[in-house]
């Protein structure tokens, strides 16, 4: 019942900005941390950023200063800012929510599909 739908991936040249965006539907009691994963090719999927409830977030090391992550409780979506982009974040995103469906029910990892976001000149 519960999808994650991302927007806002595609091609940009190196320095160039993109904002992603998720927004989670379905029937949803309540939604604890979000996050962005992101995979590149021939290599493991990482966290890029994550974000609580509270709006405490932490960002991977490679994406500090550059990427913002923040979350609209009210819409159940969660976005990442992303500036100064550079070839090495191509990749695809994925954007993560743990959310509880019913009240007596523990918290599930859900996933979106994945949006491509291409750095290159």
């Amino acid at each position: 019942q519960v999808q994650l739908v991302e927007s806002g991936g595609g091609l940009v040249q190196p320095g160039g900005s993109l904002r992603l965006s998720c927004a989670a539907s379905g029937y949803i009691f309540s939604i604890n941390a979000m996050g962005w994963y992101r995979q590149a090719p021939g290599k493991q999927r990482e966290l890029v950023a994550a974000i609580s409830r509270g709006d405490n977030t932490n960002y991977t090391d490679s994406v500090k200063g550059r990427f913002t992550i923040s979350r609209d409780n009210a819409q159940n979506t969660v976005y990442l800012q992303m500036n100064s982009l550079k070839p090495e974040d191509t990749a695809v995103y994925y954007c993560n929510a743990r959310i509880r469906q019913y009240t007596i029910t523990p918290y599930y990892d859900y996933w979106g599909q994945g949006t491509q976001v291409t750095v290159s000149s």
